[in-house]
């Protein structure tokens, strides 16, 4: 049987019916006790923020799946992709999400050198990502078929350049972080933004896995 005794409240205001001591709970610092630590308060909130996104790119894709056989007369798919293309972004994508994990560990070892060179490369072949996407879009709207020609053009340029956006996004987000270790070094406050970041970064390497699988593949097979 437990005896510890609990810690006795002598504030008037605070006793009992009886007239005497209210016993006070111990505050732990979690939970009821008190507020939790920032780090479960900001990871709690970034996870509502990839998942509000997963949730937008899943509307995108509803929208697309719904609207991808009206194309107004101009081509489809199977004249405007080019699946040696979309693996090579696949593959550049996948290479960084490879490369971000390296980073994690160079952290983790507290190797500024290692951090630097790994966060390096996955910059590099997210922008080679985007220049390859880019080329993608310029060929797609020589070929007649730009967002406004169809509603099938307006849901693939939608879809797939959101996902472009937030790439760039996280290239900015990326120069950021190796400029915070190279200057506070590592930092608990600095950790906790790029353990954020990596979390964005790898969510858009499952995003795009989605799109290559279900708007190029889907798009070159289904008739």
């Amino acid at each position: 049987m437990n005896t510890t005794a609990l810690p006795i409240d002598t504030d008037p205001h605070h006793l009992g019916h009886s007239g005497l001591p209210a016993a006070r709970p111990e505050r732990t610092g979690s939970g009821a006790g008190g507020p939790a630590s920032k780090r479960i308060i900001v990871g709690y909130g970034f996870w509502i923020f990839i998942l509000s996104d997963i949730i937008m790119f899943s509307t995108l894709f509803a929208a697309y799946a719904v609207l991808a056989g009206n194309r107004a007369g101009g081509p489809g798919p199977h004249e405007l992709f080019d699946l040696r293309n979309t693996a090579i972004e696949t593959a550049l994508l996948l290479l960084s999400s490879f490369t971000c994990g390296m980073a994690s560990l160079a952290v983790g070892a507290r190797n500024q050198s290692l951090t630097q060179l790994t966060l390096l490369i996955t910059g590099l072949l997210g922008f080679g990502f985007l220049l390859r996407e880019i080329h993608e879009f310029n060929g797609i709207v020589a070929q007649g078929a730009g967002p406004t020609h169809s509603a099938f053009a307006s849901a693939f340029f939608t879809l797939v350049g959101c996902h472009g956006l937030h790439v760039t996004a996280g290239l900015l987000w990326l120069g950021t972080m190796m400029a915070q270790f190279m200057t506070k070094g590592y930092q608990e406050n600095v950790r906790h933004r790029f353990l954020c970041f990596t979390l964005f970064w790898h969510a858009l390497d499952i995003i795009w896995v989605g799109i290559f699988s279900l708007v190029y593949l889907a798009g070159k097979v289904l008739p």
